[in-house]
């Protein structure tokens, strides 16, 4: 048997307060570090958990805006006001 395989039996007791501690080997096999968010849920009797990957907060926002022009236009215009109003003075 493999000492990687997942037969291997972790037993953990659960404390006062509903909390468990994951095994390291298990936390270094997974990527599981100090902050990072689990999913839990029941799957046939089972409690499974599930890294949760943070959402990058660019594709939150990315397609949002509808300009009816390419992005190059948008600058353009943008810059040429902010130099402009620079120019003045």
């Amino acid at each position: 048997m493999s000492k990687n395989s997942y037969i291997i039996s972790m037993k953990r007791s659960v404390s006062e307060k509903g909390q468990v501690t994951i095994p390291k080997p298990l936390r270094q096999r997974l990527g599981i570090r100090a902050g990072h968010v689990l999913d839990f849920r029941e799957e046939g009797g089972r409690l499974v958990a599930t890294k949760v990957t943070p959402e990058d907060p660019v594709d939150s926002v990315y397609g949002i805006l509808k300009l009816g022009r390419p992005t190059d236009d948008v600058m353009k215009l943008i810059r040429s006001k902010v130099d402009t109003k620079w120019s003045r003075r």
